[in-house]
């Protein structure tokens, strides 16, 4: 065990005095984990953990707000003025025959013991922030310094317990922009297909926390060289090698990775669909050389992402999103566009998706290799639609200024298609010419569509 009473770090005073409630208990407690690591990386803590011997009934009795979130593995939620602390009782865990929770877990007395479980040693660090005392058994602070991430004991033991710390590796990697130790990295080769035992649900967590690094191709990446991506994500996998033509100056796997990588951190969902955009080039390329064409590759790359999604159970709402995404980023716009044109595209794309899919168009454009900068036609065009925008010009059918009981008594129809159909070239009217969107106008036309035969 190596201890110092040199370092100090500074723990928010809530964190500070509910460790200091349990000391006055008589119970040991220290800061542990994450919160650690980042503090003497110089990065930003969000979460303080604390580790104590106390037993689960022991916390609750503790405080006077607590939540019971995870009795069987000893956490508890302590509710303080400062935020919520999670408070989680010293343990060894039994073997994991589901690789994902232990089959027993006993709760132990040794804050050595209970860092021995832990995943990597830049995880399995505490800090008794009043006697100062820094618990570093297995020298997770060297790792530290010399950037890294290295499995607690042996890696094939760690990663056997749950394979999600395979991809668990690979994202602290890559968000901390580490190195992984050369016999973690071979564990994690050798284990890899058990990746495929973890929920698909852990897999996509842990793949969305991989698109808030700085550069997510370093993780995903590292997935491809320990063969983990073709679990994960197959579709991408297949696009490694694949040429492209000469207005690129990667392959369509690294243009996707560089891509991701010029979307902005702050827009995940854009992050993800960067990453699948051109999924469809590889079934799509002709074999032309540098004049390869890749026709209709956003529509057939727009299913292959909707099949990656619902693989990994993303919710209806973000698979949709992507999707939509994927399929309407080959858009070329000109300046000779007419007004008409630039609404069916909003029509088309969603007024809702319209800032997300120029953000993909720009990293599609970034992502290139070529360093041909920002594309300024994609300003002119947002210019364009922000005005068309504020007119506040019919998009849809439901902004008409009739409706459909109106198109039933103008046409003496039934309800039924026709309905729709009649609304619907009423809309392709409008948006060629905003001003026939009045009632007056709009039944005339009917009428017209009435003496032209449709009755």
């Amino acid at each position: 065990m190596s201890e110092t009473k040199e370092i100090r770090i500074r723990v928010p005073s809530h964190v500070r005095s509910l460790v200091e409630e349990l000391q006055a208990r008589s119970y040991q407690a220290f800061v542990v984990g994450g919160s650690l690591r980042d503090f003497l990386l110089n990065r930003p803590v969000s979460d303080w953990d604390v580790a104590t011997d106390a037993r689960p009934h022991e916390v609750i009795a503790s405080f006077k707000r607590t939540v019971l979130t995870g009795a069987a593995h000893g956490t508890v939620v302590v509710l303080t003025e400062g935020g919520q602390v999670e408070v989680t009782t010293f343990r060894n865990e039994g073997p994991y025959s589901d690789s994902r929770h232990p089959d027993t877990v006993e709760f132990i007395d040794s804050v050595e013991e209970d860092l021995a479980r832990r995943d990597f040693t830049v995880n399995a660090m505490a800090y008794d922030p009043s006697g100062h005392t820094f618990v570093d058994p297995f020298d997770g602070r060297g790792d530290l310094s010399r950037r890294v991430i290295r499995a607690v004991g042996d890696p094939l033991d760690r990663f056997s317990e749950d394979a999600l710390r395979i991809m668990r590796a690979i994202r602290l990697a890559a968000i901390l922009h580490f190195e992984i130790a050369s016999e973690t990295l071979d564990a994690m080769v050798a284990l890899k297909d058990k990746v495929t035992e973890v929920s698909a649900e852990r897999v996509r967590d842990e793949l969305m926390k991989c698109l808030e690094a700085e550069k997510p191709s370093e993780a995903f990446e590292l997935m491809r060289r320990v063969s983990l991506l073709r679990h994960v994500l197959p579709e991408l996998e297949e696009s490694v090698g694949v040429p492209q033509n000469r207005y690129h100056a990667y392959d369509v796997y690294f243009h996707s990775l560089m891509s991701c990588d010029a979307a902005g951190a702050e827009k995940p969902l854009v992050r993800l669909a960067a990453l699948l955009h051109d999924v469809g080039k590889p079934i799509t390329r002709d074999d032309s050389g540098p004049d390869a064409t890749f026709y209709n590759h956003q529509s057939v790359g727009a299913e292959m992402a909707d099949i990656a999604l619902r693989r990994l159970r993303f919710s209806r709402a973000d698979r949709e999103h992507v999707v939509k995404l994927v399929k309407n980023h080959m858009f070329n716009y000109t300046p000779q566009w007419s007004g008409g044109a630039l609404r069916r595209f909003v029509r088309k794309v969603g007024e809702e998706n319209l800032a997300d899919l120029f953000d993909l168009r720009i990293a599609d454009r970034l992502g290139n290799g070529l360093k041909e900068g920002f594309p300024v036609s994609i300003e002119e065009m947002r210019t364009r639609i922000d005005s068309l925008l504020s007119e506040e010009h019919a998009l849809k059918v439901s902004d008409l200024a009739v409706d459909g009981r109106d198109v039933m008594n103008e046409l003496n129809l039934d309800p039924g298609p026709e309905i729709g159909e009649v609304l619907k070239e009423l809309l392709e009217a409008v948006l060629d010419d905003p001003s026939l969107n009045t009632r007056e106008r709009l039944l005339a036309l009917m009428k017209d569509l009435k003496h032209s035969g449709r009755d």
